[in-house]
């Protein structure tokens, strides 16, 4: 049957005018400054990613509210995470991680599990290069390894940033997967253990590729290999002669050893769908900027992203690795 014009037309106005009032649910976002936590000294990776993002979220305009970065590193970062643990519920509060998310509370038995936290996403991992004195003769991983086993036990010094941390940890892999043993000579941060290294006062180190760059493209440091399954993607030629896609891999140069750390982002225990989705969506938009796809270049990272049961399941598969290495190491419980 025909409505009547006049019947469609009051039809018509009686929705609008429900449209009209009936009011529209926002999707969440932060009502004051948010809590930007880095459980490291500044200067370091995750405090040169923090600010990073920090200044890609101010530059684009990407949230109304503040993010205020927050170094908070007592304790091999446990201060950092035990404030977020604590802040459960608290929406206005994240953390940027490393791998200490596990070493710490394994080494130091802190009451912290980083299932305490909501997982929001993985930004990247960084990578370990195996690097030497440009003036020293090891061209290859391999040809280093033979010489610190030709010198004997415990002849050969390698730097790190740290004790019973990443660089600790892979060294004792390193020895396990190569019969070799070196001293580990533990300092403050990346940086200093560079130093050592060109001046000659350490044989080996296990830098971050941002860590070293400098060195390397003034000619004083030399690479040997990535402790990673795939070389480094990057071709633009960071030495006269040199891109990272030309170092190889440490399998490739003969010393099956692998290892990279998580580049983070968690938030407080009880965050709601809608306030997790709110930060993935923040990330993901981070990471479409031109300033962040420079900074993974010049780092050299693996980009790896992932959210959702897929960092999950990464995470857990993480904590038992790192579980094992530590075990293997004598670093489970202060030994």
């Amino acid at each position: 049957m025909d409505f009547p014009r006049s019947r469609l037309k009051t039809l018509a106005a009686a929705v609008l005018a429900a449209v009209v009032t009936t009011p529209v649910v926002a999707a969440w976002e932060p009502a004051k400054p948010v809590e930007f936590v880095v459980p490291a000294g500044t200067g370091g990776g995750a405090d040169q990613m923090a600010r990073l993002i920090q200044g890609i979220v101010v530059k684009h305009n990407l949230m109304k509210q503040p993010l205020v970065v927050v170094n908070k590193s007592g304790g091999a970062g446990a201060e950092g995470f035990l404030s977020v643990k604590e802040a459960s519920g608290d929406p206005h509060k994240i953390i940027i991680t490393l791998s200490n998310l596990f070493t710490t509370p394994m080494a130091t038995g802190v009451p912290f599990n980083w299932k305490d936290m909501t997982p929001v996403a993985m930004m990247a991992l960084d990578q370990f290069v195996l690097w030497t004195n440009a003036g020293k003769p090891y061209k290859t991983a391999n040809e280093y390894v033979a010489a610190a086993k030709a010198a004997g036990p415990s002849k050969f010094k390698m730097a790190g940033t740290g004790s019973k941390q990443e660089d600790q940890i892979l060294t004792v892999a390193l020895e396990k997967a190569t019969g070799t043993k070196f001293i580990y000579i533990p300092f403050k941060g990346g940086g200093d253990v560079a130093v050592q290294l060109v001046g000659g006062h350490v044989d080996s180190t296990v830098n971050n590729p941002i860590e070293a760059v400098a060195q390397w493209r003034a000619g004083s440091l030399r690479p040997l290999c990535v402790f990673d399954d795939e070389r480094m993607p990057y071709k633009a030629k960071v030495t006269d002669t040199q891109s990272w896609n030309d170092i190889p891999t440490c399998k490739e140069a003969g010393v099956s050893t692998k290892y990279t750390m998580l580049r983070g982002i968690f938030m407080p225990a009880g965050a709601t769908p809608d306030q997790l989705a709110f930060y993935v969506d923040l990330l993901t938009k981070v990471r479409g900027t031109p300033e962040w796809k420079e900074y993974m270049e010049k780092g050299a990272f693996n980009q790896s992203f992932m959210t959702g049961q897929e960092f999950n399941k990464w995470l857990e598969g993480a904590e038992a690795t790192h579980r094992t290495l530590m075990t293997e190491a004598g670093f489970i419980g202060g030994k």
